[in-house]
């Protein structure tokens, strides 16, 4: 009997990236949780998904702009699990920094999370995910290609990270597949959002809904292990929210 796949999914104890792995543990994936801050909520959901299958899920503290801290992430999952044949780049940070009041701290804050992280745990996982013949998938956005408005930073940096899945793709081809998933609206930011501007943004989406982080989670899966002839692509979950941004 092979293995169950171990997929190792930043920021996985909350929201988007909690339902990702929840799903990929339902597909019979091993389950890496990362996080920084969410201690309670990942420990709590490795010990419900041990529950019902021991030893299919560990929890790992990172702080992601610290470079030395991801080679050791990766290197903690292969010594938990002894393999790795996923990485799913999903921790980002969102705030906006309208131009003449963003600093040089948010740009390197933004960049960290959403792009120089996501590469350099590549570059560390790279080795074992080609010995697995593995995947990654990352989580840009819909902004990567369009910009949010009083969000430059952020918007540039998730089209890094659209660049990132490119590059990567061809890099590490033809072992290791890489694509994206970018999100439309899933999930209101935690700050809250509105609710004139949450229903503004739903009439511009042809869906006229919001979508389910499960929607974004079966994309992720998708990627991951099916797409077997599919790489250097950005799957848009967005409801349709891209033809009227």
């Amino acid at each position: 009997m092979n293995p169950s796949p171990v997929v190792l999914v930043t920021g996985g104890a909350r929201r988007i990236g909690q339902a990702i792995v929840r799903h990929l543990h339902a597909a019979g994936c091993t389950t890496a949780i990362h996080y920084r801050h969410s201690a309670d909520e990942a420990d709590a959901l490795a010990r419900e998904l041990n529950g019902t299958r021991a030893g299919s899920a560990a929890t790992f503290a990172a702080a992601l702009e610290n470079d030395e801290a991801l080679s050791a992430l990766v290197s903690g999952v292969l010594n938990t699990f002894g393999r790795l044949d996923g990485l799913v780049n999903n921790a980002s940070s969102f705030y906006p920094t309208p131009v003449g009041t963003a600093t040089a701290a948010q740009w390197d804050d933004l960049f960290a999370t959403n792009a120089r992280a996501p590469f350099f745990l590549a570059q560390a996982a790279a080795p074992a995910l080609k010995a697995s013949r593995g995947a990654i998938v990352n989580i840009v956005d819909i902004y990567a290609e369009r910009p949010l408005a009083q969000h430059p930073i952020y918007s540039m940096a998730k089209a890094a990270l659209g660049m990132l899945t490119q590059a990567l793709a061809r890099d590490l081809a033809p072992e290791v597949r890489v694509n994206a998933v970018a999100p439309g609206a899933i999930l209101w930011p935690e700050s809250g959002k509105p609710e004139e501007a949450a229903d503004a943004l739903i009439l511009k989406t042809p869906l006229a809904r919001k979508g389910d982080p499960a929607d974004v989670a079966e994309a992720v899966r998708w990627l991951l292990l099916d797409a077997r002839y599919t790489t250097g692509q950005i799957i848009r979950v967005d409801g349709g929210r891209i033809l009227g941004i």
